[in-house]
């Protein structure tokens, strides 16, 4: 008989798995050609704590 896991349990997990890929974050920008005025989408992986940077920038 399996043994269920408690909730503390998991959450030290979590600690221990830092690195893991949940820290990383799908983000989509879209961007506006002058020229024609069409969009286009720039899509990228990057951690959580840089989508902040990621969409200040031009």
């Amino acid at each position: 008989m399996a043994k269920k896991v408690s909730k503390n349990s998991r959450v030290g997990q979590r600690a221990a798995n830092a690195g893991s890929g949940k820290d990383f974050v799908k983000v989509v920008k879209s961007i506006k050609d002058p020229v024609t005025g069409k969009y286009t989408y720039k899509q990228l992986m990057i951690h959580k704590d840089e989508v902040k940077d990621f969409f200040a920038k031009k």
